[in-house]
């Protein structure tokens, strides 16, 4: 009955519209859209698709479909910025419009003076740096610039900002521009980081300064604080052009030590003659000890030197590496190192004897799954697994939520006696 009492509402529409005349139906799609700007986009979009346009005609719905677009998307986006990001489907939603307003914006006709209307809605949300949109609100930023001239305007907005982030965008705008004077002004109000200097660096290398790139590489490998790699691999390998093997080995030891890894080791050692790699080999080891835990680990069991993994490793609370790759290389220390390996998994196992939440027992139950493994199949001891098992069975036999989370995870556990 509801189909059919529909399907007579809809027939009444139409029956409505094709009765309307021109007149009426245009005063019904201008009301409708004035206070809908979702509707006042759907419906030039709509009409863009079925009605022949050219020239300025095009070029102002266009124009009208991106400003729609705007005031669909930015009460969204003002909520964002007042309340530092929000949830993720508000996020998700005003994302999605700004990507369309971006592609509306590269590939439309929109004439200069919209296009920079619309700029000057947009760049107060980038100055503001509040909503959480900026990958989004930057790209329509740039779809906006056609030419030049758009660019050298943006750059301007971005500089005017005074931030880091706008400011880089607005060096390298004017690289871009070949505008040499002010780029070379950005670029010295910050030079700190390895990526600085290399940025200058190629800067002078690419107009066929050449001296003075190496001049300003020099000063960045003296002083720059972080974020080396780049700058270091441009110094490597003009050393390695000139054929200087010592400094390019100086160069590529300083990058592998930097945040030393298995990788790093690798590519080092395979960089190096034998007779290299007897000198550089105890400075590697020396670096390896200023490392976090799972680098060291990693490195130590490349190098088979087992004796220092497990030390490392027995020093260490098995459940706060849970699922890392230190389980991983505790997995193939077993056989080697049995003992340890099984008194690490056994940490912070705790009381067996006292009543905790079922999430508790749960967790506890993977900690002594791993020490039946173990008894069994390691050391080959299957007497004191069942003599454990049986004992921390009878504890609990008070305890239903205990052996009901124990049985879920330990084989055999309901006939254990």
């Amino acid at each position: 009955m509801r189909g059919k009492q529909n399907s007579k509402k809809t027939d009444s529409l139409d029956g409505l519209v094709k009765a309307a005349g021109a007149d009426v139906l245009r005063q019904l799609v201008l009301r409708s859209a004035a206070t809908r700007p979702d509707l006042r986009r759907q419906c030039i979009d709509f009409l863009m698709q079925n009605v022949p346009l050219a020239g300025e005609a095009k070029a102002s719905a266009e124009a009208g479909a991106a400003f729609a677009l705007w005031l669909e998307l930015e009460p969204d986006l003002a909520e964002l910025d007042t309340c530092g990001g929000g949830d993720d489907g508000t996020q998700d939603h005003v994302s999605a419009l700004l990507c369309e307003l971006s592609e509306r914006l590269k590939g439309g006709d929109l004439p200069l003076e919209d296009r920079r209307a619309l700029l000057d809605l947009v760049f107060p949300y980038i100055q503001s740096d509040n909503a959480g949109m900026d990958d989004a609100l930057y790209d329509v930023a740039y779809a906006g610039c056609h030419d030049g001239e758009d660019l050298r305007d943006l750059a301007e907005r971005f500089e005017a900002v005074g931030r880091d982030w706008p400011l880089e965008h607005a060096r390298r705008i004017y690289r871009e521009l070949g505008d040499r004077d002010k780029y070379l002004s950005l670029r010295a109000k910050e030079m700190v980081y390895g990526g600085d200097y290399y940025d200058l660096v190629t800067f002078y290398w690419e107009a066929g300064e050449r001296e003075k790139a190496l001049e300003v590489a020099r000063q960045g490998m003296d002083k720059a604080t972080g974020r080396m790699d780049e700058l270091r691999g441009f110094m490597a390998k003009r050393a390695l052009e000139a054929g200087n093997r010592q400094e390019y080995l100086e160069i590529e030891f300083a990058q592998a030590a930097d945040r030393l890894t298995v990788e790093k080791h690798k590519a080092f050692k395979a960089l190096c003659s034998t007779a290299e790699w007897a000198l550089y080999e105890p400075r590697v080891l020396d670096a390896l000890k200023q490392e976090d835990i799972v680098p060291r680990l990693e490195i130590h069991m490349l190098r088979r030197e087992y004796d220092l993994a497990i030390r490392i490793i027995s020093g260490l609370t098995c459940s706060r590496w849970d699922g890392n790759s230190i389980m991983r290389i505790a997995k193939k220390l077993e056989a080697r190192f049995p003992e340890q390996i099984l008194a690490f998994y056994g940490t912070d196992l705790g009381s067996l004897d006292e009543s905790e939440s079922r999430r508790e027992y749960a967790r506890k139950a993977g900690i002594v799954l791993k020490l039946r493994h173990m008894w069994i199949d390691v050391i080959r001891t299957p007497d004191k697994w069942f003599e454990f098992a049986a004992r921390i069975k009878k504890q609990n036999l008070r305890r239903p939520a205990f052996q009901e989370e124990f049985a879920k995870v330990i084989p055999d556990w309901e006939s254990l006696r």
